[in-house]
């Protein structure tokens, strides 16, 4: 067993159950946004304030804008979300000029929300995929989250997460695909995935 003095999850306190956390939800499973989405919705109801960036997700096509605009007002100014992508889904392969400002002036924004202690929880959405295409360096993500505000809880998702932001995370679930009825040639449901 490993020495605790050593251990390298010694950076958490377990007698300091306010302090913020980094997460990470990766893999090439289904559920990491909802998951993400999910541990929102349960800040919400305590009251938090917080801030989800959509990296590379534009569009309103999305169940959970739908829902989260149509909150009630005291739960609605608790939570700002702002999207850093065009309508389409982004690959290596096509990633133009537009992607590339969309997904800064997010992140500029997440930057200044995580220096200036402006929220509880910040959700990066699909921050590991807009790392792994280049358009977040991923050194400057991860002095970002280094030294971001001790009580703030960070939330990255999406696939190819880099060891580097692994290494640096408290808490990181990989979403494995064990069966999924795409493969079967069901597409995308209004509800389900969107």
């Amino acid at each position: 067993m490993d020495n605790p003095e050593t251990n390298s999850n010694q950076l958490i306190n377990p007698e300091f159950s306010e302090h913020g956390y980094i997460q990470v939800y990766t893999g090439n499973g289904k559920g990491k946004t909802t998951a993400s989405l999910g541990l929102a919705v349960r800040a919400l109801g305590r009251g938090w304030k917080i801030l989800v960036v959509m990296f590379t997700k534009g569009g309103n096509d999305y169940g959970e804008l739908h829902t989260f605009m149509n909150l009630a007002p005291v739960l609605k100014d608790k939570i700002t979300i702002i999207q850093a992508g065009l309508d389409r889904i982004v690959y290596s392969d096509n990633v133009s000029d537009d992607d590339k400002k969309l997904v800064q002036e997010g992140w500029n924004k997440a930057k200044s929300a995580i220096k200036n202690n402006e929220y509880q929880m910040i959700i990066l959405d699909e921050a590991n995929i807009a790392v792994d295409l280049g358009l977040i360096d991923l050194k400057e993500m991860v002095d970002v989250l280094k030294n971001k505000p001790e009580n703030m809880e960070i939330v990255l998702t999406g696939r190819n997460a880099k060891k580097e932001i692994i290494d640096i995370a408290h808490l990181v679930s990989e979403i494995y695909p064990v069966k999924h009825y795409w493969d079967k040639g069901i597409s995308a449901r209004k509800g389900i995935e969107f």
